[in-house]
């Protein structure tokens, strides 16, 4: 048997291994999408760590480099480091939200740690933030394009918003904060999920499902019950109570806010945001609520006279009052009355497939793309469908895969996500994977999915950020696409909800699934005569919803050492924390916040945090942005081609503000989102 040297033999275990392991070698496969069909659940540890020792090993050559720091030899050098890891996190991160088997759940626990700390090596390494700095400093002077200066600006951001200023006692703390955070957040999600499964169990009732069950359940014990089991996910006292997870969290976000310098963590996180400070946000919301809150009163009023005929025929008792339960019931009833418009009647125009393929047709009309639909293609789940993009030239735009019905592995909710981030490197362009996953009516008894007008909304919502990921013409990857301030990432998503009902868009694809039926002239007319119907209680449980993650994120301080729950009192702080702040922000009693803190998973466990605004700050800019097309016409070229060119290209090259102003001529009117919502 020949002897082999130590080095031989390490060769020969990488090559054997890069044989076996899918993720260590480019994907050989059909425009760069995930090689799903060859990736086991064996392979993502040891990737990795495969991928931090590649990136580190590239981290320690721009900081070995001795020649003067350029922007080429430190960002951009930067900007093409950690090929392996953006595979291995692309696939593993996105398949634990909509195929996270308990096994791949313990795998992301697993790598979580290795990740958070690989990330603090980085970022609070003081070598690589010295050439970083010295470029910053000197950035006026560097002739960098604008996306440069970007790209540079949200890198030395990322030194600093971690702690590279801090001590060496500070910065082991943070590194603690920043693995433990990391750690909870996925708790909360795995904890959540289980909530949400065991809702279904208990109801036959998919959390997706919820609100048209709520609004077509006759019977009022049950819908009280299938409420209140709804309003307390995470809230139970039993093993998947997030209360203690929500404390831990909080405790430690004060304290990395303090370590940085700033009062609460809504200071921290909102700096570098459109907004600028909570202050702003506060004023905002204020704003809104209070017009919001008085449509909803309005709202209540006509539901309580058609309650109030259900007392008279001895329906209900006496006395009976609209209460959160009965909310979405006698809204249906509102609507069927006021606009004679009926779920039951629209649902069978929208059939899954048509409506994507409506989506699709607003995107060719709008931009000129085109969609080619793949049937040999590795997908992670036999729901998945991909589609190839292509511009009007026929030129490669990316990959769309469209995930859309629930199961017990994904979590709830709606999102867009990149298994391939858009890019330049070393000149051969990357063109994106995105994928669209939503939890929409599946079929049943033979019937395809049929979708309410809620869901068709939600198609388009997801695909304006699948457009924002696929239309991207950055270089950089840190800048490309969705990488842009959160209150500006929903712009492209909120914008394109405005094309879904309009009739020249529903007459090409809203067909009644049987006959192939044209939806008629007059139900599209009750459609669009509704369409601010109930918006009372939709703005107000949005408002209220990023009111309360505001106010907990302009708390500096806890009642007690809440890195450590143990009483019932300090788990009751939450509930206390919630009552307090709904008060205060004049919430009315028939409505709760759309998501209560115990279930609220944008800010505890998406990347939300302080951020949950966005959504309404987004919207005064799509609304005014879609009153340029109303004025110019809804598929004018010019319009959408500037929107393309100067919003869905641009990703985070630029200031948002800017990107903004060069589509519409102007600053954003205020008064557009109330005007849309009729408020």
């Amino acid at each position: 048997m020949r002897k082999l040297s130590l080095i031989a033999i390490v060769i020969m275990a990488a090559v054997s291994c890069n044989r076996t392991n899918p993720f260590l070698t480019e994907w050989n496969t059909p425009y760069g999408i995930p090689d799903f069909e060859a990736v086991q659940e064996k392979h993502y540890v040891p990737a990795v760590e495969a991928g931090i020792r590649q990136q580190q090993s590239e981290i320690d050559a721009i900081i070995a480099d001795q020649d003067t720091p350029t922007f080429e030899n430190v960002v951009e050098a930067y900007e093409c480091s950690g090929a392996i890891l953006d595979r291995v996190v692309g696939v593993l991160f996105n398949l634990s939200e909509t195929d996270g088997t308990d096994s791949l759940q313990k795998i992301v626990e697993q790598v979580l740690p290795m990740l958070s700390a690989h990330s603090d090596n980085i970022f609070m390494n003081p070598y690589f933030f010295k050439k970083v700095e010295v470029l910053y400093n000197d950035m006026e002077n560097l002739g960098l394009n604008q996306e440069q200066k970007m790209t540079l600006k949200k890198l030395y951001n990322s030194f600093v918003n971690n702690g590279v200023a801090l001590g060496e006692a500070e910065q082991a703390r943070m590194r603690e904060i920043n693995m433990e955070l990391s750690s909870l957040s996925n708790t909360f999600g795995n904890r959540l999920l289980a909530e949400n499964n065991a809702f279904a169990q208990e109801f036959g009732v998919a959390i997706s499902e919820y609100g048209g069950a709520m609004a077509s359940t006759e019977d009022r014990a049950l819908r009280e019950k299938m409420f209140k089991a709804y309003a307390s996910r995470g809230n139970n006292g039993n093993e998947n109570d997030t209360k203690d997870l929500i404390m831990k969290m909080m405790a430690l976000r004060i304290e990395k806010a303090n370590l940085l310098g700033y009062e609460n963590p809504a200071q921290m996180i909102l700096h570098d945001k459109m907004a600028g400070t909570p202050e702003a946000v506060d004023a905002f919301l204020a704003g809104i609520m209070a017009p919001a809150v008085g449509k909803a009163k309005a709202e209540i009023v006509d539901m309580q006279a058609i309650m109030d005929e259900d007392i008279k025929a001895g329906l209900l008792p006496e006395g009976s009052k609209i209460e959160p339960w009965d909310w979405a019931y006698y809204a249906e009833k509102v609507r069927k009355a006021k606009y004679a418009l009926d779920e039951e009647q629209t649902k069978p125009y929208f059939k899954m497939e048509n409506v994507r393929a409506g989506v699709f047709n607003t995107a060719h009309k709008l931009f000129g793309l085109n969609f080619e639909q793949l049937d040999s293609i590795p997908v992670y789940h036999p729901d998945v469908e991909g589609f190839k993009v292509t511009d009007a030239d026929g030129s490669l735009i990316g990959v769309l895969l469209t995930d859309y019905f629930p199961r017990s592995t994904k979590r709830g909710g709606a999102w867009m996500n990149n298994f391939v981030n858009q890019e330049i490197v070393k000149g051969e362009e990357i063109r994106p994977v995105i994928v669209n996953v939503g939890n929409f009516s599946k079929p049943v008894d033979g019937k395809p999915g049929l979708l309410t007008l809620d869901e068709v909304e939600t198609m388009f919502h997801e695909f304006g950020h699948a457009l924002h990921g696929l239309l991207s013409q950055c270089t950089y990857k840190s800048v490309a696409g969705t990488s842009v301030a959160r209150d500006f990432v929903e712009l492209p998503s909120q914008i394109m909800e405005n094309w879904a009902f309009q009739d020249e868009v529903l007459a090409e694809y809203a067909r009644h699934y049987e006959t192939g039926e044209v939806i008629p002239a007059e139900l599209v007319a009750k459609i669009n005569a509704a369409g601010t119907f109930n918006q009372g209680f939709m703005t107000t449980e949005l408002a209220a919803a990023s009111i309360l993650d505001l106010k907990w994120h302009m708390l500096s301080e806890l009642p007690s050492d809440s890195t450590v729950i143990s009483s019932e009192v300090e788990k009751s702080f939450v509930e206390e924390f919630e009552a307090a702040a709904c008060k205060e922000m004049g919430l009315i009693d028939e409505i709760i916040p759309r998501y209560r803190s115990t279930y609220f998973a944008h800010i505890f466990s998406g990347g939300y945090s302080a951020g949950y605004y966005s959504y309404l700050w987004a919207e005064v800019l799509d609304k005014d942005a879609f009153e340029l097309f109303m004025q110019k016409g809804i598929f004018d070229s010019e319009t959408a081609m500037s929107f393309r060119r100067n919003v869905l290209e641009k990703g985070g090259s630029d200031e948002p503000m800017d990107l903004y102003r060069r589509f519409r001529g102007a600053d954003p009117d205020p008064a557009a989102l109330t005007r849309a919502r009729g408020l």
